[in-house]
Parts: structure tokens; sequence; C-alpha cells
């Protein structure tokens, strides 16, 4: 019997190694044609003089298999030639670029010089490398994220990399201006299901839902939109999302995420150690293994998901 979300137009929000792990698993489930991630821009800044776009890219290496699987980021089989001549030359090294992934950050620079927008550029690359699905970055703008802290504020990358995200938060600032694409809100607008990728809700998911009309969209026109937790038992699989909900007032665990996104939800996937924590929620959850660290677990976990979105919308 052919499931319920067979030929359901699928969307996904996703930022870092989080989002690239849930949407290499929709690949395996979902067809090409009715599959699209987009991806969070907010964290794009320049260095070296290139424009660097790291959610996009860790979401482009990966759905290509060509992303570095000890990481979750960058490219397998890196060198750093050039790095180490930045460094030899007294340039920045805060954050390092490999050689083949350098290639990719000239590549990306050279066609926006000669006018083409991010969108067009990213689907170029996707068809270089093979990626099937459709990848859209939120906004063709830059969005930047600023980190206010009690030493100062720094852009994301420079608190995140530079300062390897100690200091502690006390506001996110996102930009008023962000605005979404064409091609996004017609996606959105054409969706049966959204599904937000286990990605930190702040750093990740708050940048897409606050470039206009993204939130309003999430809120009035899929199916179904489910988040997916990045956190298992209070902690998180990857990077600070735990911390950074701490200096935020937001209460550490699954049930705290599922309440940030509070009525965006139509059903929410969490570990199984914390399903626990949902046992007065009236929000409907899946809790299953959410650690997908290879390609079976994660084509696992998003057949699940699909399933529990079908059975959401069966009502």
């Amino acid at each position: 019997m052919t499931p319920l979300w067979h030929n359901w137009r699928v969307v996904c929000l996703a930022g870092g190694v989080g989002g690239a792990k849930m949407a290499s698993g929709l690949a395996q489930q979902v067809d090409p044609a009715n599959l699209t991630i987009i991806a969070n821009t907010g964290d794009d800044f320049t260095h070296c003089g290139l424009p660097i776009c790291p959610d996009l890219d860790t979401l482009l290496y990966t759905l290509a298999n060509v992303g570095n699987p000890e990481t979750g980021w960058g490219r397998a089989g890196e060198s750093w030639q050039a790095m180490s001549a930045v460094r030899e030359l007294g340039g920045p090294t805060w954050f390092n670029l490999g050689d083949l992934d350098l290639g990719l950050h000239l590549t990306r620079a050279h066609w926006l010089a000669q006018g083409r927008t991010l969108t067009e550029v990213t689907a170029e690359l996707c068809g270089r490398l093979g990626v099937r699905p459709r990848l859209l970055p939120m906004s063709n703008q830059p969005c930047p994220t600023i980190v206010e802290t009690a030493e100062g504020h720094f852009p994301f990358q420079e608190w995140f990399v530079g300062q390897r995200w100690q200091p502690a938060v006390q506001h996110l600032h996102l930009p008023d201006t962000a605005r979404a694409t064409p091609q996004v809100i017609a996606a959105l607008e054409a969706a049966d299901l959204v599904i937000i990728a286990p990605s930190n809700p702040f750093l990740s998911i708050d940048p897409i839902l606050n470039a206009y009309p993204i939130r309003a969209l999430l809120a009035d026109v899929p199916e179904v939109v489910l988040a997916v937790s990045p956190l298992i038992g209070g902690q998180a699989v990857k990077g600070p999302a735990a911390k950074l909900m701490a200096e935020l007032g937001h209460t550490a665990t699954a049930a705290g995420v599922a309440n940030y996104y509070d009525e965006l939800l139509d059903g929410f996937v969490c570990a199984r150690e914390d399903a626990a924590e949902f046992a007065s929620h009236d929000l409907p959850i899946l809790a299953t293994d959410i650690l997908i660290p290879d390609l079976p677990s994660r084509a696992r976990l998003a057949g699940e998901i699909l399933a529990f979105a079908a059975q959401l919308a069966e009502g």
C-alpha cells in the first residue's frame, strides 16, 4: 500500500550538522522533486574577502555525500595548504577554510559578482555536485545574526568559532529587514508537511522564521508542522543549544524546545528517554531514537517521522 505521504510536498527548515543529517535522511525517503530544504543564512559572513555560507554549505556537502563524516562540516579528504600560507603571511586564520572548500567559496564569489542571486548560485552548485532535492537559502540578502554578551556584541561566527561560543549570551539580534525569497515562499505555500530539523532553535531556526513571511506561512499553510528535538536528556547532540537555552531563560529540555516553538507545531519528535516530559502535554509526540550518525539511521528516522505526520493528517 502506498503511504499517505508518498506524494506529499515536504519542506525541511535546517541549519548546521543536525539539520544536514535530517535532510539527508529525508532525501532517502522522499521523491527529490517533492523535497525542499530551506537553509539558514543568518551565520553567513565574509572571510578573506569571500562570502562564506556555513549552514548552506554543510547541507550541500552532506546531501552530495562529500562531507567530512568526522566533523559533520567541511569536505572529506581536505587539505590545508592555502590556510597555511595565510597563516605564514599573517592573515586571519581563526576560521579555517580547506582547499576543496575554498574552491566552492571562490566559485560562489565569482558567480555572485556576475549578478547571480544566492538562490541561483546554490542551484548551480547543487547541479554540479549531484544534489537532487531543492536546496534554498532562506534569503538572497545578508541577514546577519548578532550575539549580545556581557563581553560585547559579536557577529555570529566570531562568537561561535572565534570565541568558541563561551561568552554567555544575553540576547540575539535578528535583522528587521530579513525577507524570504520568492522560491522559499512558493515552497512553503505548496507544502503538505514542514519539518523543523534538530537544529539549534535560536541560532539556526529562528533566523529562518524571522525572514518575512516564513513564520506566518508556517502558522497558516501546511497540513502538518513537526519539529525534531536537538536535545537528548537535556544535552545537545552537538553545539551550544542547551547552554543557550539556559542563558536565555528557557528550560533546556526536549519539552522546553517544544514549548518554545509552541503554536507552530502539530507534533513533536523526541528521544525515548525524554518522553516522560510530555506526560501532561497536549502536543502529540513521537518518542524514538533520534541519534542519527549514519545514512541508515537517518533514513529510518525520516521514515518514522513521515509515518507520524501521516497519522496526524488522518486525524
